[in-house]
């Protein structure tokens, strides 16, 4: 798909310093770290890649059982596994480059330390396949050791802290929050940190109890659930910061199957969105919300995004 996309509708859009040909990217966690789905997916057709988070060191994440469906979507237990920044830069980012793929990199960590040393192996990386990386995905959606185990993005101060601790990796930089009640001023706190945009939301704290066993199903206690049922939580959650925060670009992601999703996400305010759990029913998704915001376009006249974006505020 040109990005003109059907019957000429220009779906280019500008995520800060970042342009992508589209709105239409996959959401971290989703799709591997590398080019796993390069059989389902041309890559270079979605507006980009968002890999799974990456720790400066590989880490080995939670127990089995990880992830179990729930009505509407699934809640996961993952724990953040991953190969590490340095293996991932050798091993996986090479291949997913020669798709051409837009990527964005996505990377926690524990302390202040860690995103400090995450961002400057990323500052440090060079070569051809460095090119295709086009922003950072802060996310600080996980928990801190230095804060009695608080998500970072459950408090101003920390988000801030973890967004100004990444100021070396030379990429644009995206903060992943999630839904909390003071989302506004954590979103605020993110971009004085120097966020360049807001990715919103990441996924919601849940459970599910084994009844016959009498505990938590997950080997990781609880998990975070994402799917169709999440969706309006996501989309209120660009409303009110979109409401607060104008200026700032935001990346709406939960929920999102369709292109109508999409749509009104962008309604919501946000000038792009990710496809997560739908992927895992039917790894072609992303690239159907994508066909579905071109037909939802050119159907109602829409000929470029600016025209929607934030339309729900009108």
């Amino acid at each position: 798909m040109s990005r003109r996309g059907f019957q000429g509708a220009e779906l280019e859009t500008a995520i800060g310093s970042v342009r992508l040909p589209n709105p239409v990217m996959t959401a971290s966690g989703t799709v591997g770290h590398g080019a796993e789905l390069a059989r389902y997916l041309d890559y270079s057709e979605l507006g980009a890649v968002v890999v799974k988070s990456l720790a400066p060191y590989e880490w080995p994440g939670n127990s089995p059982p990880r992830v179990h469906p729930v009505s509407a979507g699934m809640i996961n237990s993952v724990g953040l596994q991953g190969p590490g920044l340095p293996r991932w830069l050798d091993e996986e980012l090479p291949a997913l480059a020669e798709t051409g793929a837009r990527v964005v990199v996505s990377i926690w960590g524990r302390t202040l330390e860690d995103y400090a040393a995450a961002s400057e192996m990323l500052g440090a990386a060079d070569g051809q396949p460095m090119q295709a990386v086009v922003a950072a995905e802060i996310n600080v959606s996980c928990p801190n050791l230095e804060d009695r185990g608080r998500m970072f993005s459950h408090s101003a101060a920390m988000t801030e802290a973890a967004l100004a601790a990444t100021a070396t990796c030379g990429l644009a930089r995206w903060a992943k929050l999630s839904a909390t009640g003071d989302l506004v001023e954590v979103a605020a706190a993110a971009v004085e940190g120097g966020a360049e945009a807001l990715t919103l939301i990441n996924t919601l704290l849940g459970m599910v109890i084994d009844t016959e066993a009498r505990k938590p199903l997950l080997g990781g206690g609880g998990g975070g659930v994402s799917g169709r049922a999440m969706g309006p939580v996501a989309v209120r959650a660009v409303y009110d910061v979109h409401a607060a925060l104008p200026e700032v670009p935001i990346i709406g992601v939960g929920g999102i199957a369709s292109g109508t999703d999409a749509v009104e996400m962008m309604m919501a305010g946000a000038r792009a969105v990710q496809v997560g759990t739908a992927t895992f029913a039917d790894p072609r998704a992303p690239a159907k919300v994508l066909r579905g915001l071109a037909r939802w376009c050119a159907a109602h006249g829409v000929r470029r995004l600016d025209e929607m974006i934030g339309a729900a505020h009108e």
